[in-house]
């Protein structure tokens, strides 16, 4: 955790490369926000029992958990609150970790899948309990349809849920056939697939921000415009921004796609990436049930997801493709148009109102990252990978209880093998390149 290399220093530069310093980006969901309030930034030499780096899901979350146990926290982001992926993202809210519990059970064994398929639905739930705070300006609304693409993969999808519904015990997902898949989402696209009544979604700025004001009211200090540049490790960890330097007992590091090179090491395991999501101009109700005929979510089987619900005031918000540059395409509404029409064809003139893009923190295995620095009193949590609404909402709560001395979940999630990307920092990005057209290609075939 030292001084950046020219090269690193230059990609961690271009992480921000598409953003205006101190803005929120042009989404729906900035449209129509209120900021917060008392979170200038960070000035001069402070101490705090932890000091939380990263103003999104994980960072916000696990400040106020901290202070709920009378800790002192102080919580530092370089730019607003909720500015990252935590506030750009599609809203979903999915049960267990971004793998099935097929693969988990062929990766780590019945007992460990079963362990991570229970924090999975703890997460869930978390971010479900914290949605119903006066604070937080966001409902949950219940259902997500998994969608599958291919007619291939419907017996899958069968077998699948009879195996959660008696094996795991979980009766909240039921099996879509064709028909009844065509029933809730009007296109000719999908085959089958699954239908999860208990996972949900919901406005992921508006849930930060509402998290960021009840963090708050539990006595957190918020530092917005505050870049950490570096953390020097001892028994007593010093972080340094520019204009301040922090002592705390413990730093927990919730940058996810943006920890440059904060940590080589992290930064070595988990790679950003860009996604992109487009919302269109309000339909009427007769329109709007001609794509989706209930208020549900969804997300398809295609390894470059699609997913897709509708906005409160019935905008569709339509998120899809991705890239592996840092720039984001100087058109991504006529780039996420594309794939919204081909499913969709009812959509293919409606007025697009906003396009936006943003960088989200994926790992090799699709599973987080959970790793303790320096003297084990520097933790790091990021990778969700697509799912991090609720995996790292409840990573805040599960780095509290650690804090705390009930590592528990915190040491389940940490023993999952979290590979490098292969090659230095030069070849990581064309080699992620690559691989991820490989998969489009896959996609499409």
């Amino acid at each position: 955790m030292g001084a950046a290399t020219p090269v690193v220093e230059r990609i961690m530069n271009l992480l921000s490369v598409n953003d205006r310093a101190g803005a929120y980006p042009p989404s729906f969901y900035a449209s129509n926000i209120k900021p917060i309030s008392d979170a200038d930034a960070i000035q001069g030499d402070s101490s705090c029992d932890v000091c939380v780096i990263g103003g999104g899901f994980t960072g916000l979350s696990t400040a106020l958990h901290l202070a709920l146990k009378g800790y002192s926290v102080t919580l530092l982001e370089a730019q607003r609150i909720g500015f990252g992926a935590s506030g750009r993202n599609g809203g979903q809210v999915g049960q267990g970790q971004r793998v099935d519990q097929d693969d988990l059970e062929d990766m780590f064994g019945e007992n460990r899948a079963r362990e991570l398929w229970e924090i999975g639905m703890q997460a869930v739930e978390c971010v479900r309990d914290l949605s119903k705070s006066e604070l937080v300006d966001a409902d949950f609304h219940p259902g997500i349809v998994h969608a599958d693409h291919r007619a291939r993969y419907v017996p899958h999808s069968r077998d699948y849920v009879e195996k959660m519904n008696t094996k795991y015990g979980y009766e909240h997902i039921s099996f879509l056939d064709k028909e009844e898949m065509q029933v809730l989402v009007q296109s000719k696209a999908y085959h089958g697939g699954s239908f999860d009544t208990r996972s949900g979604h919901i406005d992921p700025l508006q849930f930060a921000l509402g998290l960021a004001r009840i963090a708050q009211k539990t006595g957190v200090k918020l530092h917005e415009g505050s870049h950490v540049r570096s953390i020097q490790n001892g028994t007593t960890a010093v972080v340094k921004t520019d204009t301040a330097r922090v002592s705390a007992k413990y730093v927990v590091m919730a940058c996810n796609g943006y920890i440059g090179d904060l940590d080589r090491d992290v930064s070595r395991r988990v790679m950003p990436i860009n996604n992109y999501i487009v919302a269109t101009e309000p339909l009427s109700d007769v329109d709007r049930a001609k794509v989706l005929t209930k208020n549900i979510a969804v997300a398809d089987t295609k390894f470059v997801v699609n997913y897709f619900r509708f906005s409160d005031d019935n905008r569709m918000l339509f998120g899809g493709t991705e890239s592996y540059s840092y720039k984001f395409p100087k058109d991504i509404a006529r780039k996420v148009r594309k794939p919204m029409s081909e499913i969709f064809p009812q959509l293919k003139d409606v007025k697009i109102d906003y396009a936006w893009g943003g960088t989200l923190g994926i790992t090799m295995n699709r599973l987080p990252h959970y790793a303790r620095y320096g003297a084990g009193n520097v933790i790091s949590m990021s990778g969700f990978s697509g799912q991090g609404v609720a995996l790292g909402t409840l990573s805040g709560q599960i780095a509290a209880d650690a804090i705390a001395g009930q590592a528990e979940r915190f040491d389940i999630m940490s023993q999952i093998p979290s590979p490098k990307f292969p090659g230095g920092p030069l070849m990581r990005q064309p080699l992620l390149i690559l691989a991820m057209l490989w998969f489009s290609m896959r996609d499409k075939l």
